[in-house]
């Protein structure tokens, strides 16, 4: 008989589901037309019903099936009894069909730290800019996101009636990462995305100094990673503090198992290890390809105001 599939792919298996219950309950909210809107820290650091509900859903979900693997939530929220039409307990069959990378077989459930970013967007979702909006669920071990899933609840929202709404992108690093057209951006060109709602100073001086031919300002970090890979990007680069280990842990995963990568703007790799600090205080630094090139023109400047 079978042996029964490495944890690693169960957890990605249910994380695809879950993330798709989330999509779903991002548009029930949206269309339900009350976001219940709470700030924060201010008014670009929103919290609405949807992020709410889906980190209640993905939390709870994954740790029935998952009991001994570390959470981590953006959203601060009560220890509530979870109501069952939250709950999502299937899984996709496709990916427990995959082999397990060898190095992940014998993971064992308490070495698993899931940083799971409900609403990744927020602001662009309360301002119906849909399609910049992701569902992150990342996954870490020793310290290292391996595996992800990115649902964009409004994919294709704007291609007419008849069109599927809604995709998932997930990837293991040593299988790649699948639910989308891997392309890389135009040779010799220098498109950079970057924040929308959290711009500064420093974020436009650092962009200037790499004399880009299109600088593309979107929300979202799983937006933006993908933007890199789907070849509308050559590069994300955000020179500032404000992105957390939950913006970019499922983002990272599946850069890194197409062949990216994503850096601090000193080149720092990311930790996720369950006792990190959340903040990535030194900004992010992410292409498909070619990161040596943007790495070596990013100004000392701008190293020197951003501290790890």
């Amino acid at each position: 008989s079978m042996a029964s599939p490495a944890l690693l792919m169960r957890v990605v298996a249910s994380a695809y589901s879950v993330a798709e219950k989330a999509a779903t309950i991002v548009r029930n909210v949206m269309a339900a037309g009350d976001l219940g809107i709470v700030e924060k820290t201010g008014a670009n650091d929103l919290q609405t019903k949807a992020d709410r509900l889906v980190q209640m859903s993905i939390c709870a979900s994954l740790a029935r099936k998952f009991p001994k693997v570390t959470i981590i939530g953006e959203e601060e929220l009560p220890a509530d009894e979870v109501n069952e039409e939250l709950i999502e307990d299937g899984h996709c069959e496709e990916i427990l069909k995959k082999t397990c990378p060898a190095q992940y077989t014998g993971i064992k459930e308490e070495e698993l730290v899931i940083w799971v970013d409900p609403l990744d967007g927020t602001k662009e979702y309360t301002e119906g800019l849909l399609d910049h909006v992701t569902v992150l669920i990342g996954i870490a071990y020793g310290g290292k996101a391996i595996a992800g899933v990115i649902n964009q609840p409004y994919y294709n929202y704007e291609a007419g009636a008849d069109a599927v709404l809604g995709r998932t992108i997930w990837g293991v690093l040593g299988i790649g990462a699948f639910g989308f057209q891997l392309t890389e951006a135009p040779a010799g060109k220098h498109i950079i995305v970057t924040t929308r709602s959290h711009s500064s100073t420093l974020v436009n001086d650092c962009i200037s100094a790499l004399n880009p031919d299109t600088v593309i300002r979107v929300g979202g970090a799983g937006n933006k990673i993908i933007q890199l890979i789907e070849g509308k990007a050559s590069a994300y680069i955000f020179a500032s503090p404000g992105c957390k280990k939950w913006d970019t842990c499922a983002p990272e995963a599946i850069l890194h198992a197409v062949g990216g990568k994503i850096t601090d703007i000193h080149g720092n790799s990311f930790q996720y290890n369950k006792e990190v600090k959340h903040m990535n205080s030194a900004g992010v630094l992410a292409t498909l390809r070619n990161y040596d090139y943007y790495a070596s023109r990013i100004p000392n400047t701008v190293k020197q105001s951003l501290v790890p």
